[in-house]
Parts: C-alpha cells; structure tokens; sequence
C-alpha cells in the first residue's frame, strides 16, 4: 500500500517532505523531485544481500569501514536512494542519511522488475556524486558485476559468475563466491 500523503502531492517533493514519510514497506526514493516508487524486496533479494554483507563484513571491520543494508544515501538535495547495501568511511549516528561523499561502495541486487532502474539510471547517478565503486549482482544468474569510476562515469573492472571468485581488494579486502550468496 502506498504511504497516504503521496497521491496528489505537488511536484516537485522536498528532500524535507521525503524524509517525513519514514519507514514504508516499499522502496520510495527521491530523484529530482519525484518519487521511484518500488515493491518490497522479495525473499531471495534478501538472502543474497545478507551474503553480499557477511562476503564484504570481515573486510570492513579490518578496515575501520562501516556497512550499511538499505540506508537513505544523499546524492544531492534532491536525489536520495536507497542502495541494498553502501560500505562507509564515515558515520554519523544522528544523522537522516549518508552524504554520497562518505560512501566508498554500494551495492544492488537487480531483479527482472528493476533491471532498468539498476543497470542505468542508479550507475549514473551514483557515479555523478562521485561513488567510486559500484556492486551490482542480477538476481536470477547471480552474476557479479564490479564497476569503478573512472572520471564523471564507471567502468566494468569484473564479472563474476558461479563457480568464479571476485577477489576485492579495495574498497575493502573481500571474497565474493556468487554460488554462496544464496544457500
């Protein structure tokens, strides 16, 4: 169900007036002054998020990094996404979001519905705040894809397939067995 307040609101939304819906059970995002509006994440786009975190975890803590599942992350004043995972340089507890500037890596799991929305327009808008390395598995093959910036847009560093190994060695040290993501 659609948070009340959202139908009929006004172009464009705020970055105020998106942080005052709160927690919904669906995906809203902030682009531009308009909302992208996504269901809740299925059952399997979770268990490979919780083996994307638990592959890039160990890494983090040895590198005084932070990671974070499913966190407002600040573009702009006007674009705030919620990547299924960032690792962060810096935290601030009391803050509403994460500026993109403290965010090292974030990582996507695309499903067939979002395929568009991952693959496209979040590469460009996190590569035009400036993040410098981009996780991306697609849902269904388990696929890996490991984008770095490169200037004002990323470049494809690997891909990784099941029964492949993607050895990170920055931002943070990891392994990522695509087969493992899922039990």
């Amino acid at each position: 169900m659609i948070p009340v307040g959202i139908l009929g609101h006004a172009l464009p939304w705020t970055e105020s007036e998106y942080l005052a819906l709160g927690e919904t059970a669906q995906r809203i995002e902030l682009v531009d002054g308009s909302l992208l509006i996504g269901p809740p994440p299925s059952v399997r786009h979770q268990v490979i998020v919780g083996g994307l975190a638990a592959s890039l975890e160990p890494g983090c803590a040895a590198a005084d990094r932070t990671l974070l599942p499913v966190i407002n992350l600040r573009l702009n004043s006007t674009r705030i996404l919620n990547p299924d995972l960032v690792v962060t340089a810096e935290l601030d507890l009391t803050a509403d979001c994460v500026p993109a500037v403290a965010a090292l890596l974030v990582g996507e799991v695309s499903a067939p519905h979002t395929a568009t929305v991952d693959r496209v327009l979040k590469p460009h808008l996190y590569a035009a705040a400036g993040v410098g390395w981009y996780l991306l598995v697609e849902q269904e093959s388990l696929t890996v894809h490991l984008y770095q910036l490169q200037g004002s847009h990323y470049v494809e560093r690997s891909t990784t397939r099941a029964g492949e190994v993607l050895e990170l060695a920055e931002p943070v040290r990891a392994t990522i067995r695509p087969e493992d993501l899922v039990p």
